[in-house]
């Protein structure tokens, strides 16, 4: 049999899936809850404050005050947006108004039409035996991203084919589906591109949730190196999404821009990453002074909580600058301790042979991960640092000089 829905713009609620810990909830069921809260002050470029440590991620754009309490999240995670798709992405569209989508022998289609132009994703999909509902890995093209699908046991496992929506080699291409649906935005990097696409395949997974058996309240992403890129930014910008696997993601993951600009070795900085990946414009404006940068990636991290959050680094290489990943795993780690929420991040840099290899532990910490949050089960440990040994290099303390909570040292 074969299902099709289409959805004329669907007006979710916001309900969201209770918290296991507490009462902050660990995953909503919309793409932005903080749509209509207002752009914060973007100014030009030139007119940028120059600032050289890790900017407060509690700290409200327009110096009215601090993330007091979870309330106040919501605005201040869409202000880290909004700067971030200004100064280095592009804008992320919002929501098309019709998606189709069906699932016939085993693939899941997804047909999205926007200003009279249509982009097609396709998916092979891999569903368990049992009775389900069962959770969802996205893996970036393929199903479970770099992580051995074994440990994915129990979980239907979708890959996201990148190059259907913006192909991935270095050079730009303008003609690609993406922007022949929307041509103002050939300026944009990749990353907003791909984000996009992640959101409009979980839309379609929404769609044929009953075909597939799938929970759509537990649903991971999961990419390394540019792909891991990829996974980032769309843990961070789409609430949906319960767990984000992000390893070996080195510049333009989640390392600092600032920490990676002080590192005098060969390491991916704004001067030097692809920039079919980010707009140009990053590179004019902040080549060389990453410090005029209103934000880090450490804020586009924290965007991702409340929801959970594991990171991989692999500090024999280099390129890697796992120095600077390191710094912001420990900014990140004051969010989910402002929220009480400690156990929803973790971070490991071990070593491994190769790029892009986990290990036998590196295994076992995903999986914890795996078990808590996209299985449910609370007892799983994942209270996980692993720290390379990074003191050498860098001290975190002195990026960071802002406390936990406004009435800390």
């Amino acid at each position: 049999m074969k299902l099709k829905f289409t959805i004329t713009f669907l007006v979710l609620t916001i309900c969201y899936t209770a918290s296991m810990i507490g009462q902050i909830p660990f995953v909503y069921n919309e793409e932005n809850r903080g749509a209509d809260h207002p752009k914060p002050p973007l100014p030009a470029p030139q007119n940028l404050s120059f600032y050289p440590l890790l900017p407060d991620p509690f700290e409200f754009s327009d110096g009215s005050g601090r993330v007091e309490e979870y309330s106040d999240w919501s605005r201040r995670r869409n202000e880290i947006k909004a700067e971030i798709e200004e100064y280095e992405i592009g804008p992320k569209p919002s929501r098309p108004d019709i998606i189709t989508a069906d699932f016939e022998d085993g693939v899941l289609t997804v047909v999205i039409t926007e200003n009279g132009e249509s982009l097609t994703l396709t998916s092979n999909v891999v569903i368990p035996d049992g009775e389900g509902p069962f959770p969802v890995i996205i893996g970036m093209n393929s199903g479970t991203g770099s992580i051995p699908a074994a440990l994915f046991e129990g979980v239907i496992q979708i890959p996201f084919m990148h190059n259907q929506v913006v192909p991935s080699h270095s050079g730009r291409d303008n003609n690609a589906p993406y922007f022949r649906l929307y041509p103002e935005l050939t300026h944009v990097g990749y990353y907003s591109a791909w984000s996009w696409g992640i959101s409009r395949l979980i839309d379609g997974i929404e769609i044929v949730q009953a075909e597939i058996n799938a929970n759509p309240e537990r649903i991971g992403v999961s990419g390394c190196s540019y792909a891991g890129k990829m996974a980032l930014f769309a843990g961070a910008f789409d609430e949906r999404i319960a767990l984000t696997f992000v390893q070996e993601s080195g510049g333009g993951g989640i390392n600092s821009w600032r920490v990676a600009e002080s590192l005098e070795r060969n390491v991916e900085k704004i001067d030097n990453t692809n920039y079919s990946w980010f707009m140009q414009s990053m590179q004019t404006n902040f080549s060389g002074q990453p410090g005029l940068l209103p934000y880090d990636h450490h804020e586009l991290m924290a965007m991702i909580a409340p929801r959970a959050l594991f990171v991989m680094g692999n500090p024999g290489w280099e390129w890697l600058g796992d120095e600077a990943g390191y710094v912001s795993c420990k900014a990140v780690e004051k969010v989910y301790a402002f929220f009480e929420i400690d156990d929803r991040f973790g971070y490991s840099f071990r070593g491994t042979s190769n790029h892009c290899a986990t290990s036998t532990q590196l295994d076992i910490e995903i999986k914890a991960f795996i078990d808590k949050f996209l299985h449910g089960d609370d007892s799983a440990d994942t209270n996980i640092r692993v720290t390379g040994d990074f003191l050498e290099f860098v001290n975190p303390d002195s990026w960071i000089n802002w406390p936990v909570k406004p009435d800390t040292p």
